[in-house]
Order: C-alpha cells, then sequence, then structure tokens
C-alpha cells in the first residue's frame, strides 16, 4: 500500500508503512502547508529542481532527520556543500533502487537555479515506484508530447501534474497532459499558493478524460492506494 499525503503547494509525503519520503518539501514560507518540518520525519527527500518553492526545507529535514537527499548532480551537490550528509545524485532519463523503492528522473520543461540563482542542473519529473505502485510527480514543466511515453513504458497509478499556470502548465495544458500519460488517477498540484497561481481545480476536473479518475487534494488530504 502507498500513502500519499499533500502537504500544499508541490509538496507530498510518502509512506509504504515502513518508509518515509518527502517530494519538494516547501513548508516554512508556503501559505497552504499542512505541516512544519518538525511535523515530519522523512529518511529519503526526491527534489524535482532547485527553486525555493521546491528546495524549501530540505537541507533542515535532511540534517534533522539523517536523511538522503536524491536529486540531479548539481543539486545534489549544493546540498551536500550545505552540510546534507546523505545524498544519491543522478540525471534525467536515469533509475536507481533505494530500499523504499526505484526513482526515475524524467524530462520536464522548466528551469533550475537556487534561490539566489546558482543554476542547479536541468529540471525534472519523479517516477516513484513504492508499496507496489508508481506515482508520477510530474515536477514544473511545460506540456511535451515525449509524456506518451511515459504512460506507453508503464502503467501509471497516480499522476500529480502542475495546472496553476503562469510558471508551469495551466488547466487545458495539464489535461492534455493527463490525456497523454494515461494514468489511473490524476492530482492537479502548484495552485493557489499565491495569487498568480490560481485557478479553479475543478475546472481542471471536467477538462480529464472519462476513463481517469481526477482527485482534488486539499493539503493535509491523503490518498491510499
Amino acid at each position: 500500500m502507498l500513502k500519499i499525503t499533500y502537504m500544499g503547494h508541490s509538496a507530498v509525503l510518502l509512506s509504504d508503512g515502513t518508509h518515509e519520503v518527502a517530494i519538494d518539501p516547501f513548508l516554512t514560507g508556503n501559505p497552504l502547508a499542512s505541516a512544519k518540518p518538525e511535523d515530519i520525519s522523512p529518511k529519503f527527500i526526491v527534489l524535482s529542481h532547485g527553486h525555493g518553492d521546491h528546495l524549501g526545507d530540505t537541507i533542515e529535514l535532511a540534517k534533522k532527520n539523517d536523511a538522503m537527499v536524491i536529486a540531479t548532480y548539481e543539486l545534489a551537490n549544493y546540498c551536500s556543500n550545505n552540510g546534507v550528509g546523505k545524498v544519491h545524485h543522478m540525471n534525467t532519463g536515469g533509475s536507481f533502487t533505494f530500499p523504499f523503492g526505484k526513482v526515475t528522473l524524467t524530462v520536464a520543461f522548466h528551469s533550475s537555479s537556487t534561490p539566489d540563482g546558482r543554476y542547479m542542473g536541468d529540471p525534472n519529473g519523479l517516477i516513484i515506484e513504492m508499496g507496489g505502485k508508481t506515482l508520477y510527480h510530474a515536477g514544473d514543466t511545460a506540456l511535451f508530447s515525449d509524456m506518451k511515453l511515459i504512460g506507453e513504458s508503464r502503467t501509471i497509478d497516480v499522476m500529480l501534474v502542475p495546472a496553476g499556470d503562469n510558471f508551469t502548465m495551466g488547466v487545458d495544458e495539464a489535461a492534455k497532459a493527463v490525456a497523454f500519460v494515461k494514468p489511473k488517477m490524476a492530482v492537479p498540484i502548484h495552485y493557489n499558493t499565491f495569487p498568480v497561481i490560481e485557478i479553479n481545480p475543478d475546472d481542471f476536473l471536467k477538462k480529464l478524460p472519462s476513463d481517469v479518475e481526477g482527485k482534488i487534494l486539499k493539503p493535509g488530504d491523503r490518498l491510499e492506494l
């Protein structure tokens, strides 16, 4: 079983009953965050890219919990240089199996830098196989047709897709991305945190293919697959 707790924006906490994995833990400074850094204790943190609303509390969490940070090469180095003791370097297209499951970094069309402007390599989407399920966290991205290959190569149980527009896909493009990937379930993320990315998520649900279940998660809501 895989438990997915949405913590607001693009931050997610995964649990299979044994391992806890945080994705893009932007909690401090996130007006919609359902948790504070002291509320969670992940042993692994997977990052899509280096922007502050995704890197978030990673360094603090990793130090406090002796957690491993899994990220693209430059971003993993950045975390290591800032006192994180355990990092695992990856890059786009690569996969690696960890104690909790398998992580694959996919293409994402965006940018990636630290809050002070340092280049952090390419941004990524994240495919995580854990608890007998497969999750695709698309990261921050534009729509791109090769998303079809992600759905063709594996069965995606749940797709977390940015839908807030301005910095990423908007509602129309996000729904098209879901049609490309063909997951069993689609959940919009990266919206309503700031005024510039405010949307009505119901509009996303209305545009989904009829054979895909749409689900809106409020910060703090949990899915069990």
